[in-house]
């Protein structure tokens, strides 16, 4: 392994650096990118207990973060698009989105489409602190239901 990975995965090694982790994670996950924030969550978690409340608090803003980053990128993208194309680009598949407006954010914590979800959210001009607001609420009800209810299901065994 390259010097340089080491290093980093050492940075990242939780629990030293483990709420910096948490929200990197997070935040790298609510992009398009494949990658789960809950295993990060569950393990800090499980390693220092007392750090539920911070756990959930910091993931849920890396994670609306990195929600707020796809919603730029589809922002960005829509612009492109109608500068290339020199028209609206919108189709009539996602008027019904449209038609939620920002609440459809709050189904931003569903695994494979809350994600896609934020950067349609800016890709039609969504109003973008409403956006953000709804995705926070959908995105600490994920966490603190799946946090708690891994620590239900297997609680910490004398670490």
């Amino acid at each position: 392994m390259e010097p340089w990975m080491l290093a980093l995965a050492h940075w990242l090694a939780l629990p030293h650096n483990g709420l910096a982790t948490v929200f990197l994670i997070a935040l790298l996950s609510a992009t398009l990118l494949p990658l789960g924030s809950e295993p990060a969550v569950f393990a800090l978690v499980q390693i220092n207990p007392q750090l539920f409340w911070p756990a959930i608090l910091v993931a849920t803003a890396g994670n609306t973060a990195g929600g707020a980053i796809s919603w730029w990128m589809g922002l960005g993208t829509h612009e492109a698009v109608e500068h290339w194309r020199g028209k609206r680009s919108e189709g009539k598949a996602l008027a019904w989105l449209k038609r939620f407006g920002p609440r459809a954010c709050l189904l931003s914590w569903l695994p494979v489409v809350g994600d896609p979800l934020c950067a349609v959210a800016g890709w039609l001009r969504l109003p973008f602190w409403p956006c953000v607001a709804y995705m926070a609420v959908g995105k600490f009800a994920r966490y603190l239901v799946m946090t708690a209810g891994l620590i239900y299901l297997w609680p910490r065994v004398g670490i």
